[in-house]
């Protein structure tokens, strides 16, 4: 087989923000409703999808008085300043295998919404890095339903198995076998010890993601 595409998450896999949107979802609710959070509740939000968070935090919050949607509004101009404070993290060797594989088509599938990938790519100014990116609002099921990636996978005209999918949470691992590709787990952004277990390899960074590396899983 050869590859036809790879497809990479955004938060925990390319940058580390996840804590950075915690802090802002916080924000958000306390200034606008009075709502305080728990640090359980920052914690969820790792590695999980906003149909999942705002599930969570509706069940937990009657006085949730937001949509879905006007609290990723929200959460998201919060990030702004919360960026402005505490800067924004690249994973290690991210930016390389980007680069590395700029002859070959690439899609960002996220959890996240749409605006808040927009203010990533924007500060990283990886706008051109994707030809695809898929967001929260893109499909009818978050990770690890493999909609997002097999999404990314039609547009691009792909076949599902000579794609590689390169995650750090349990729940883009299963979305991305369940979606037919080989998966790539990465340690560098996996802080809660998510089990990367059912991934086809798992490696330490993104250092490690090579074209030949690439070669070998498709075999």
């Amino acid at each position: 087989m050869s590859l036809s595409a790879v497809l990479f998450d955004l938060d925990g896999t390319v940058v580390d923000t996840e804590r950075e949107s915690a802090e802002a979802l916080a924000r958000a609710l306390a200034r606008g409703l009075g709502i305080a959070i728990t640090q359980e509740e920052r914690d969820f939000i790792i590695g999980r999808s906003w149909v999942e968070i705002y599930r969570n935090l509706a069940e937990r919050h009657a006085d949730l008085a937001w949509s879905r949607e006007e609290l990723i509004r929200r959460t998201a101009g919060e990030r702004t300043a919360v960026f402005a404070e505490v800067g924004m993290t690249i994973l290690p060797g991210a930016l390389e295998a980007l680069q590395r594989f700029a002859g070959h088509p690439r899609a960002l599938v996220t959890g996240s919404s749409r605006e808040e990938a927009g203010q990533v790519l924007d500060a990283l100014t990886l706008r051109d890095a994707f030809d695809v990116v898929v967001a929260s609002e893109d499909v009818p099921r978050s990770k690890p339903a493999p909609d997002g990636y097999l999404h990314a996978i039609t547009i691009l005209g792909a076949a599902p198995g000579d794609c590689v999918v390169v995650e750090d949470s349990a729940a883009g691992v299963a979305a991305g076998i369940a979606a037919g590709a080989r998966v790539v787990a990465v340690r560098a952004g996996n802080f809660h010890g998510q089990d990367q277990s059912a991934a086809h390899a798992v490696i330490d960074t993104l250092e490690a993601l090579t074209p030949a590396f690439v070669e070998d899983l498709l075999r």
